[in-house]
Formats: structure tokens, C-alpha cells, sequence
């Protein structure tokens, strides 16, 4: 059988490290040791090296001369910036699903939120969020625009993630109930306008490092 391709392994290496990065098992900071990634995925240093650059084109890793490469570090500017790209994104998105979502299409979205509000962790509540946002979004029939989103629920992901590892309160989404709503009953201009809104609320809190220093940290939290 033919080897697999280099190219096709610095591929498989960079999602594994950037599922990592996201959730938050590499912190902000942390060297990316190209000896020890060979080693974990049986490679050659080519594949982790091309590995890193895939990593640093999506904004999740960085390259530092005579320090090597490191995960990226994010600050308030960032996520806000997320924020309002979400908030352009998703509203473009929603005014153009909205004549193609179905009873069936909301229910689903509403029982992805009800999960949401039965969530006990930051990991399910994340998951049963971007359900809810994915599945009134994809009527919109524009994969390049819901290839974007996507990307951006998973920068939204890594910030919440860094923020709300440990205590995540179960909570209800109002403003999920309000887009519902709006939709079912054909206020499309009112549903658009609680997402914008939605999508660029950002919280705060202080989280302690593995250093044990402590740091504000900022999640876009819808």
C-alpha cells in the first residue's frame, strides 16, 4: 500500500493540534515542540514543519525568531473583532435562510437550545450553540459564507474555552427564544436584529494560568 502523502499528514497533525488548541489543552504561549510532534504521529519533521504553517494561517499559532513556534496568544481586540464579523456574517446569512426555514427546521433549533440549557459544561453548551446558530443558518444555501461562520464559531470556541473551562452555570439562552420566535412568526427584521446583537455580547472573567498567574480573559458568549 502506498504511503499517505506528506502534504495529507500535515493536515491530519494540524487539525489534531488545533482541536487542541481550541479547547484549550494548549494554552496561549505553549511551545509546539517539532522533535516531540514527529515523534507523537510517527513523522517526519517536513509534514510537522508544513503542520505549523497551516496552524499560523489560521491565526492559532505563531512563529518566533529564536523561540520557535508557540500557540498564539489573543486579546480583547481579537475577540471583539470575531464579534463583529460573526454579527455581519450570521445576519447576512439569516436574512437569506429565513424564506427557506419550515416549522421543522425551527423545532430543530429549539430542541439544539434546550439542550444548550441543560448543559453542565462549557464543552456541551458550545456544542448544542453552534447547532442552534448552524441550523437556522444553512437554509441560507451559501457554503462559502457557512464555511466562514464556521470558522468563526471556532475562534468563538477557543475563546470561550480558555474562559469558561470550570465554572459554567446552566443558563437560559433569551436571546435564542426572541430569534425563534421572530421566526416563527415572520418578523424577519426583528429576528436579524436580536442575532447582530446576540453574537457580540462578550463576557469577562479572571482565569489562573498553568503558571498559576492569574488574567482577565474575554468570550464572545452567544
Amino acid at each position: 500500500m502506498a504511503e499517505p502523502k506528506d502534504d495529507t499528514i500535515a493536515v491530519r497533525i494540524s487539525k489534531v493540534l488545533a482541536e487542541r488548541i481550541i479547547a484549550g489543552s494548549l494554552e496561549p504561549g505553549a511551545r509546539l515542540r517539532q522533535d516531540h510532534i514527529a515523534e507523537e504521529f510517527g513523522a517526519s519533521h517536513v509534514p510537522v514543519r508544513e503542520a505549523f504553517r497551516l496552524l499560523e494561517a489560521q491565526g492559532l499559532a505563531i512563529s518566533e525568531p529564536r523561540r520557535g513556534v508557540r500557540v498564539a496568544a489573543f486579546d480583547l481586540a481579537e475577540v471583539k473583532e470575531v464579534a463583529e464579523m460573526r454579527a455581519a456574517l450570521e445576519v447576512l446569512a439569516l436574512r437569506h435562510a429565513a424564506p427557506h426555514l419550515t416549522s421543522a427546521i425551527l423545532d430543530q433549533a429549539e430542541a439544539a437550545n434546550r439542550a444548550g440549557e441543560k448543559s453542565r459544561d462549557v464543552r456541551s453548551w458550545e456544542e448544542a450553540n453552534r447547532v442552534f446558530h448552524r441550523t437556522i443558518l444553512t437554509p441560507c444555501g451559501m457554503p462559502r459564507l457557512l464555511a466562514a461562520i464556521d470558522d468563526l464559531h471556532a475562534a468563538s470556541a477557543r475563546f470561550l474555552f480558555a474562559a469558561w473551562r470550570t465554572e459554567w452555570e446552566v443558563r437560559t439562552d433569551q436571546d435564542h427564544l426572541a430569534i425563534l420566535a421572530a421566526l416563527r412568526s415572520g418578523q424577519i427584521d426583528a429576528a436579524v436584529a436580536t442575532l447582530g446583537r446576540h453574537v457580540q455580547w462578550i463576557g469577562q472573567k479572571p482565569v489562573r494560568t498553568a503558571s498559576g498567574a492569574t488574567r482577565e480573559a474575554f468570550a464572545i458568549v452567544g
